[in-house]
């Protein structure tokens, strides 16, 4: 009988779990526990974290897991490595969930760095007004460049800035092209940091740099040890070896 660990956090992860549940798999959904107030999910839950390898690795025998997914952020670097070493120790089958990566299009002002720290000197010598799109943990190196003027937009409330300093926004993706256009023009956004996190829900705001011919300084994936990676439900599905069920089917 499948058991199924689905590592979530995404909107692909959200998607697959729906499916499992649709499709009757005995399956547990993992929040890392970042976020405050997660969506609710149709699956059993459980949020925060295994306390490393071997916390993994014990969790995955105590519930006796047949199979383990990895749809978390594709930047969650520590806790995939994870999943690669516990499964491997244990030889449990590990496919990954992974949105492709953005790709610059015509129009796009991109610079790619490879860290955060990367990105903090890529900042002009100028004062910059700079759309921060990192997540609330690594705001601190920006905001210690007193030049600059920084707008957050996060999913929880309780961070806040002086008004001198920038803006937060509490907001929860997917956004779209006509909101980040007007988020970005009414803060006079002459930079953007980002993570190329891929995926359509947190595209927009690239799009509307574009628009804006704003710079875009975008941090690339951490580097992962090699593992099965699929980048739609369907195919973890048919990994599964699960049909999927469709709403007619279900009567919805």
């Amino acid at each position: 009988m499948l058991r199924v660990l689905l590592l979530g956090g995404t909107t692909e992860a959200s998607r697959l779990a729906q499916a499992l549940a649709g499709a009757g798999v005995q399956a547990v959904f993992s929040y890392a526990g970042r976020t405050e107030a997660p969506l609710a999910q149709p699956l059993p839950t459980r949020v925060g974290g295994f306390g490393g390898v071997e916390g993994l690795r014990d969790h995955l025998r105590a519930e006796a897991i047949t199979h383990v997914i990895d749809a978390t952020h594709p930047f969650a670097a520590q806790m995939s490595r994870h999943a690669v070493q516990a499964c491997g120790e244990l030889a449990l089958p590990l496919l990954a969930l992974e949105r492709p990566a953005w790709q610059a299009q015509t129009g796009d002002r991109w610079q790619h760095v490879p860290d955060l720290a990367a990105a903090v000197a890529a900042l002009p010598a100028s004062p910059a007004r700079v759309f921060l799109a990192i997540g609330r943990q690594h705001v601190q190196p920006f905001l210690e460049d007193t030049r600059h003027w920084c707008l957050l937009r996060l999913v929880d409330p309780g961070f806040e800035l002086p008004e001198e300093r920038g803006a937060v926004v509490i907001d929860r993706g997917p956004f779209t092209l006509d909101n980040d256009l007007a988020l970005m023009q009414r803060h006079r956004i002459t930079h953007v940091v980002a993570k190329n996190a891929g995926g359509l829900g947190a595209a927009a705001k690239l799009t509307a740099a574009r628009h804006m011919g704003c710079p875009v300084i975008l941090i690339d994936r951490p580097d992962l040890p090699h593992r099965p990676t699929v980048d739609t439900v369907e195919q973890v599905l048919t990994w599964l070896g699960v049909a999927a069920v469709h709403e007619a089917e279900r009567g919805v």
